[in-house]
């Protein structure tokens, strides 16, 4: 799944969880309707109604124009509404650290995208299984290969729509760092949960077969005698 899906994803994640007050608020169950129609200008319109007299909702609400700024393409307007959704909160929002995250990294900035990961796995008390392979992929771009595939290993204890590509992922940090035996794992295991729907995991455990195979028959074959006369 994408970076941008997952942000969707999240949203109506959060809706799930946020029927009651939107029962209350018109302008979040009608912006809710209007984003579900991909209507993302009616949606902010609606978003824009709710009152900061409820600092929850209209923290809910700043979050949400984010999302549909992000929907529209336009990251930098997305990114300025996060950060006030978590100003409302005091930083205590993993659902806006996490849709920070994902805007920093579209705009390559990795730094503010790991800080905003980490803000939302803090936030979360560690439970965010998306933000800690979100953070494994930024660290992976920097090769950091060791802390990518410790988180890599934090977010597959939990499941989600991260599982497969996240089992990879870890594969691939292994088999960089020489760990082909425990990288095939991985990729068989990216292929399960994908019930083998997985062309990169299925290609990736190919080549890391081959790759085992050549370094065994590499160290099976005698040195060559170098001859000093």
């Amino acid at each position: 799944m994408s970076s941008r899906k997952f942000v969707a994803a999240s949203l109506f994640l959060m809706l799930l969880f946020a029927t009651a007050a939107a029962q209350r608020s018109s302008p979040i169950k009608i912006g809710n309707e209007f984003f579900k129609q991909q209507n993302y200008q009616l949606a902010i319109k609606e978003y824009e109604r709710v009152s900061e007299l409820n600092r929850d909702e209209f923290a809910q609400a700043q979050y949400n124009i984010g999302v549909c700024y992000y929907e529209l393409w336009r990251t930098a307007d997305a990114i300025a509404f996060y950060q006030r959704a978590l100003e409302l909160k005091h930083g205590e929002y993993p659902l806006a650290s996490y849709a920070l995250g994902v805007a920093y990294e579209d705009q390559n900035d990795l730094r503010e995208a790991k800080d905003a990961y980490r803000s939302a796995i803090k936030s979360s008390h560690t439970v965010y299984p998306a933000a800690l392979y979100r953070l494994g992929v930024t660290l992976a771009k920097e090769d950091d290969l060791e802390a990518a595939a410790e988180y890599f290993r934090r977010a597959n204890k939990q499941s989600g729509p991260h599982s497969a590509a996240s089992h990879n992922n870890l594969g691939v940090m292994l088999a960089r760092m020489g760990k082909l035996n425990e990288a095939e794992a991985q990729f068989a295991e990216a292929l399960r949960l994908a019930d083998g729907r997985f062309e990169d995991a299925a290609s990736n455990l190919r080549l890391s077969q081959r790759l085992r195979l050549l370094t065994e028959n590499r160290e099976q074959t005698p040195p060559f005698v170098l001859i000093d006369r």
